[in-house]
Parts: structure tokens; C-alpha cells; sequence
């Protein structure tokens, strides 16, 4: 056998172990779980942090300020310096839209080893304590909830006697390039994190995703969010730890009526959004970034090229090793793709999606070097180890 036959032979067994043995990530069944609605509804304050968001605010703040929820509930809309009237615009659709009641407020400038998000975070946090709530809802500025969200996310919580419930919010899928690099992020992101092992007790994987987490408020004090976690660029990662290292019980799944409303039409917005935060993932490590880059052309670029290869030199094994590896790569993102309602026959296309992710990997780690690294909305952080422990 020939090192392509080989190369080819180590990728099909790669995607037979992803395909059993990963907590079978490809599966998008995980949704909210069973819930009973209480007799009693606790009180619970949002927290929506927010920095230029003028463009999005009127598809996602009234859809929060119309939640039909049995108890209390208040909004506190954290500006984090914006420069669009972000603030004003957040009390002008509260006059106009009325609903829950809305405090806006902004922090200041963030102090060293403090991103400007977890910043306003823990300022909406320090807002809401005064009101005594039992739960957090942790929602971005961009993100849409269904009337009844709320509800549901208390329900689930109090039903599952979960510390931690969080929804991976449907993102924008409009665009060409929204079609073939939305649905993969959503993919790849189960892949590192499977939902399934997420919820289950005892299990060491934990993530959120930032967009939509109801928190217990008791629970963020023991695990001291966001303080603990100041410096986190992947802050949702951060704060599911944070949270199960304090002992918490977290659920991880799809959500059927969560949105995000932000366009990323163009290929460069999709680029920012994942090269911001890609070398953050591999803790700015060198020798995980060659792992990486060498993983996702084993798993991803090998099978096509392993196809293409065996058909030009007459290699029948060649290529049908790497067909059934291209053929099990493209049963696993079928489901996300009618997750996404988008057509099948971008399912084979996959391995072209990967190799952006690949080159937008590296062009994370190019921009850490440069001192370009985690830039967002005009700021640009450093490395968590180079900003000294406040204690």
C-alpha cells in the first residue's frame, strides 16, 4: 500500500471513531429537555451587554422586553462604550415598545486583564444583585428570544436542577457565504464540545454559548462570574468551567426559537468572526496550532484528495478508502445542514469549508503575532498570562 493509501486508511478510521465514539456530536436532537412549569416562578433579571449595536437592536431588544414571563423580571442593557447611540436607542424602543422594565447603564472603559464584554457583564451583574433574582439570563445584544423563552429556560432549569442552561442560538444563514461557513462553525463547535456529554454528571466537557445562558444566580457567586473568567476571550467556554468546577450542573443544546439577527454576508465578516478567537482556542500554543492545522487536513483534506489521487493513477483502493471516508464526513453534517433547512448537496462540500477554517486558524495565530490578535470592535487583547493576576 502506498502512503496515500495509508494517509487515506488513517482518516477513514478517524471518521469512524468521530462518527461512534464522540459523543455522537453529529446528531441535532439536543434541545431543550423535559420541563414542568413551577408553582412558583423565580424572579430573574437579563443582562444584555452591548457596544455599537445600533443596527441590530431593533430586530432583538423588543423580542426581550415582550417575554411573557409569570414572575419578575428586569432587563439591565450594559453600553460598553458605544460610539452608535447604542444606550439611547436601547431606552427609545423601551418607550416604544414598553414590556419588561429596562435599565441602561454603561461601566466605563475596561481596566487591564478585563475584556470590555466581561466588563459590562459583571456591571449588569452588579446592577441586577440589588434586585435579588435567582437567575441570570446572559443574552447578546444581537440575539432574539421567542415570546415565551424565557419561561422555557426557567422551566428546564428548575425541572433538571440545572446551575447552568444554555442555547446555541440559530445563527443568520442568508448569504452564500453564510451557507457554507455558518452551519460547519455550529458543527465543528459540537465536534469539540459534544452536547451530550455536556449534560451529563460527572462528564469533564463543559461549554455555553454566550449568545443565550440562564445562570443561577447562586451559582455565579460560587464560581465567581465573571470574575474568574476576566480575561476570556471565549468567555462562554470559560464560564460553563468556571461553573462545573464549582461543583455546577450545565445542559448544552440547539435552540428551536432562539436567533441571531446579525448578517455576516461577506466571507471577511465570517473570517473576523472565527480568526478573532481560533488561536485563543489553542492557548496561543504553537505546537497545538501544528496539531490542529495537521488534524484537519487528515480529517478533512485527505479523503477528496485521496479520491481525486487513486482516480488519476487507476488506485481503486486508494479511492475507495478515501470515498468512504468523504461519504462518513458527509452523512455527519447532513443533520446540521436540515438543522439549518439548507440543501444536501452542500454536505460534500464540507472539506472546502474546513480548508477556510484551516486558513483562518492560521491567520489568527499571523494576527496574535502581530500584536493584532483577539481584536473586536476596536480593541485588541492580550494574552491571558500576560496581564498580571489581580488576585
Amino acid at each position: 500500500m502506498s502512503a496515500i493509501t495509508w494517509t487515506a486508511a488513517g482518516s477513514l478510521a478517524a471518521w469512524l471513531w468521530l462518527l461512534l465514539c464522540q459523543g455522537f456530536f453529529w446528531r441535532t436532537d439536543v434541545r431543550l429537555p423535559g420541563r414542568t412549569e413551577p408553582v412558583e416562578w423565580p424572579p430573574v433579571c437579563v443582562v444584555v451587554p452591548a457596544r455599537d449595536e445600533a443596527a441590530v437592536l431593533p430586530a432583538s431588544l423588543p423580542s426581550l422586553l415582550a417575554q411573557d414571563y409569570p414572575g419578575r423580571a428586569e432587563i439591565f442593557l450594559i453600553d460598553d462604550g458605544s460610539s452608535d447611540g447604542t444606550g439611547e436607542l436601547a431606552r427609545e424602543l423601551a418607550r416604544r415598545h414598553g414590556g419588561l422594565p429596562l435599565t441602561v447603564d454603561s461601566p466605563g472603559e475596561p481596566p487591564a486583564g478585563w475584556t470590555g464584554k466581561l466588563w459590562a457583564v459583571r456591571h449588569g451583574i452588579g446592577l441586577a444583585r440589588a434586585r435579588g433574582p435567582a437567575y441570570l439570563l446572559l443574552t447578546d445584544a444581537d440575539i432574539a428570544h421567542a415570546p415565551d423563552s424565557l419561561r422555557e429556560l426557567v422551566a428546564a432549569a428548575r425541572t433538571g436542577g440545572f446551575d447552568a442552561v444554555s442555547q446555541m442560538a440559530r445563527l443568520r444563514v442568508e448569504s452564500v457565504w453564510e451557507r457554507l461557513v455558518v452551519p460547519a462553525f455550529v458543527y465543528f463547535f459540537a465536534q469539540l464540545y459534544p452536547f451530550r456529554r455536556i449534560g451529563r454528571r460527572g462528564a469533564r466537557t463543559a461549554a455555553a454559548a454566550g449568545g443565550c445562558v440562564l445562570l443561577r444566580a447562586e451559582a455565579a457567586e460560587r464560581a465567581r462570574i465573571p470574575d474568574a473568567i476576566r480575561h476570556a476571550v471565549i468567555d462562554d467556554v470559560a464560564l460553563a468551567r468556571a461553573v462545573k468546577r464549582g461543583g455546577g450542573h450545565i445542559w448544552l443544546g440547539l435552540a428551536e426559537r432562539v436567533d441571531s439577527v446579525r448578517p455576516c454576508p461577506r466571507l471577511h465578516d465570517l473570517w473576523r468572526m472565527v480568526s478573532r478567537s481560533a488561536y485563543a482556542q489553542l492557548r496561543h500554543n504553537p505546537l497545538l496550532l501544528a496539531g490542529t492545522v495537521a488534524g484537519l487536513a487528515l480529517v478533512y483534506l485527505v479523503p477528496p484528495a485521496a479520491v481525486i489521487a487513486g482516480a488519476a493513477v487507476g488506485d481503486t483502493v486508494t479511492a475507495v478508502i478515501g470515498g468512504l471516508a468523504w461519504l462518513v464526513m458527509t452523512g455527519t453534517y447532513a443533520p446540521m445542514l436540515r438543522y439549518y433547512r439548507q440543501p444536501l448537496w452542500l454536505a460534500p462540500l464540507l472539506p472546502f469549508t474546513a480548508f477556510l477554517y484551516l486558513l483562518m486558524t492560521v491567520d489568527s495565530a499571523v494576527q496574535h503575532y502581530r500584536g493584532r490578535g483577539a481584536a473586536w470592535k476596536g480593541r485588541t487583547y492580550t494574552r491571558p498570562d500576560a496581564v498580571p493576576d489581580e488576585g
